[in-house]
């Protein structure tokens, strides 16, 4: 049985968003250089969207490298039936590196301590490994700090059963145009590459461009590119794109009962919300365990017939209330917390602005209870 409450997964319109990035950067060569390849990024369960009907979707849209967080979300991978190149963002520690291994991974080196577990690691299995290198210019979370690489290399790029294929950072601030750090990482990530290069260490390939980086600054796109939100129909805010995309989610639900609440009387826990005038509520299934934030109350809305309702009362745990009070819903009613209904929209910018928050945020918080529904075709 499936729940009332269950989100749709359009795994054509995640191709259809592939594709059309794929458009967008033939179209726009950065100073006339050969357009950059594409990491599709499927970190966080594909940012809610379910990693394994995900990435098999990209690749057969054509993707060669997916991107993820940790070794256990790339073995999810593999054992979903991803064949393609996939890379570890995270950091390592020293006793998980056995999965880069047995399941084929490219690992991020973004520590010291990483690098002598992989070498270490390497050198039982009389292997030669490749990785990607990652550069702190900035953001001062994960890599080899910018300003400190003469004495972090040398020991690194001596390791005799690791090859540094690819050289990679991260901006802090991409989604701000005004802040001034992204230039500065981009010119701090530069003069990392030139270093690397006066030691004779040439990467076959540089990356350093998210969606945001992407669709501002075609000089940081380099020989490959990393989208994420963009993947899923979501334009980074405050950004704008022309880019041909398709959002891949919706979430919808039901209407399970309704209440007639008087004058004067609260809703939902704390009490409050307070009606001003006679008032239908409705109940609809889904609360923070299914990933609806606390703040939505009394500032959310969803569709119901077509029309906008608005949440009333504190999200529970498993439930929220509607003001119906001006729309002739009954129990058994579709209700639409993300997605279309009729003439109206609700999309996850929207929702995430409503409560102060980032789209990543709304769909990377979907409950693993809600079913996810995939559609091809």
């Amino acid at each position: 049985m499936i729940r009332s409450t269950v989100a749709d997964v359009d795994l054509d319109a995640i191709a259809h968003n592939f594709r059309a990035i794929r458009t967008f950067l033939d179209a726009e060569p950065a100073n006339g250089s050969k357009p950059p390849g594409i990491i599709a990024v499927v970190k966080a369960n594909a940012y809610g969207h379910g990693s394994g009907p995900v990435a098999l979707a990209l690749e057969r849209a054509g993707a060669t490298m997916l991107a993820c967080a940790d070794i256990e979300e790339a073995i999810v991978l593999r054992r979903a039936g991803v064949r393609c190149e996939i890379l570890v963002f995270g950091a390592l520690g020293v006793s998980d590196v056995t999965g880069i291994f047995e399941y084929k991974l490219t690992p991020t080196i973004s520590t010291p301590s990483a690098g002598k577990a992989l070498q270490e690691a390497a050198s039982r299995r009389n292997t030669r490994l490749k990785y990607h290198l990652k550069i702190d210019t900035g953001m001062n979370r994960l890599g080899f700090r910018h300003d400190n690489l003469p004495r972090t290399m040398p020991e690194l790029f001596a390791s005799a059963n690791l090859e540094v294929d690819a050289v990679y950072t991260h901006f802090a601030t991409a989604d701000d145009p005004e802040h001034p750090l992204m230039e500065l990482q981009r010119e701090r990530f530069e003069k990392s590459r030139a270093y690397l290069a006066s030691l004779g260490v040439t990467p076959r390939l540089s990356h350093a461009a998210n969606s945001a980086a992407l669709l501002r600054d075609s000089r940081v796109w380099y020989d490959l590119v990393r989208p994420g939100l963009l993947l899923y129909g979501v334009v980074p805010p405050p950004l704008a794109s022309t880019i041909d995309l398709r959002p891949a989610l919706s979430l919808r639900s039901r209407l399970v009962a309704v209440k007639h609440i008087r004058t004067g009387e609260t809703v939902s826990y704390g009490g409050r919300f307070t009606a001003e005038r006679p008032t239908r509520v409705a109940v609809v299934p889904a609360g923070y365990a299914d990933g609806i934030d606390l703040r939505m109350a009394g500032k959310g809305v969803v569709l119901v017939r077509g029309r906008r309702a608005h949440i009333v009362g504190a999200v529970c745990m498993d439930m929220i209330l509607l003001d119906i009070t001006d729309i002739e819903a009954y129990p058994g009613d579709e209700v639409v917390l993300l997605g279309t209904q009729g003439d109206e929209r609700v999309d996850v910018r929207e929702m995430a602005a409503s409560i102060g928050t980032i789209p990543w945020e709304i769909l990377c918080r979907l409950g693993s209870r809600i079913e996810r529904i995939y559609s091809v075709g």
